[in-house]
């Protein structure tokens, strides 16, 4: 049985694969974003299937008394709470951005504070991230929710604050709340600031001649370790969470696997029509966590379905018809 559903964030990358997949559920969705439009990474067609509103969580503490009005007739039952500044290098290098801070922190806040004003208090999830968890060594990767967090960088200090904001906030207003941790993800439609779509831009590119012979491939670094998921397998996960997490739980949500960022690129330049030097801006090893996801597949039953193989060739067939 569809529920019906408010996302924040649904302009975004995974807010767009999210609706899809809810709507594929038989949900009815609501979106919010700060315009109150889509963007070019929303999936053609998505407008005319849910229902659209502003709110800039970063700067106003509710949405206008009219989106409250179209929200309460609405009545949202579940909230997936995805707005935030996502990518880490806009959020500061050591300590937040006031910009960073007031969107994932202070708008968590109001998030669930939004969702205590609905009868029955709707169940959210809050999106959090990898980020949180404490450097980990190449001798032992893997983290599950018990481990010690311990971010070290402005964009992780971000989501730990909210994480902790939610739950408490939470607890206070009866609000149900489960926190999903997810682990890097990709696909097509994601920004070619990101690892993935960015080497993809540059094959098309170099595929289409539109730079000369000359110029190399440029990658941050072909020795770096990292548990990477394609995000249609992510908001799977996302829909389980909100109808059989337990409230006040966090639960990873990754691959469960290390992934070398040079295999994938030797993968992706095999499917793409191109032969050039590849430049290393930051070469040299580097570990990022590992996911534990045990406790995310007794719960929901869930596990990954897409291969990277898939998602590179998609994402590489997205950027071409780009």
């Amino acid at each position: 049985m569809g529920q019906r559903a408010l996302i924040t964030g649904i302009s975004g990358f995974v807010g767009g694969f999210l609706a899809e997949h809810l709507l594929d559920c038989g949900d009815e969705v609501f979106g919010l974003a700060p315009d109150g439009r889509l963007t070019e990474a929303s999936p053609e067609g998505l407008a005319d299937r849910v229902e659209l509103a502003v709110w800039d969580l970063g700067r106003d503490a509710s949405p206008s008394a009219e989106v409250m009005d179209r929200l309460e007739a609405f009545g949202p039952e579940v909230i997936y709470h995805l707005a935030a500044l996502s990518i880490p290098d806009d959020c500061g290098r050591i300590e937040p951005t006031e910009a960073a801070w007031a969107v994932n922190v202070e708008g968590t806040r109001r998030v669930v504070e939004l969702a205590a004003r609905f009868d029955g208090s709707p169940k959210v999830l809050l999106v959090s991230s990898s980020h949180v968890y404490a450097p980990v060594s190449f001798e032992s990767p893997e983290v599950d929710e018990s481990l010690p967090v311990g971010p070290s960088r402005g964009y992780g200090k971000t989501k730990l604050a909210a994480e902790r904001v939610a739950l408490e906030s939470a607890e206070k207003a009866g609000v149900p709340l489960v926190i999903a941790r997810a682990f890097q993800h990709t696909g097509p439609r994601q920004s070619p600031r990101m690892m993935l779509p960015q080497w993809a831009r540059q094959l098309v590119e170099l595929e289409t001649g539109k730079f000369g012979m000359d110029r190399p491939i440029e990658i941050y670094t072909r020795d770096a370790r990292i548990d990477l998921t394609d995000v249609r397998d992510v908001v799977r996960a996302y829909r389980l969470l909100l109808e059989k997490g337990r409230p006040g739980e966090i639960y990873n949500v990754g691959s469960g696997y290390a992934s070398r960022t040079g295999d994938l690129f030797d993968r992706l330049v095999g499917m793409a029509d191109v032969d050039r030097p590849v430049i290393e801006l930051h070469p040299g090893p580097k570990q990022d966590p590992i996911a534990v996801i045990d406790r995310l597949r007794r719960v929901t039953g869930w596990t990954p379905e897409i291969s990277l193989e898939k998602t590179l060739a998609e994402t590489l067939a997205y950027w071409r018809d780009r």
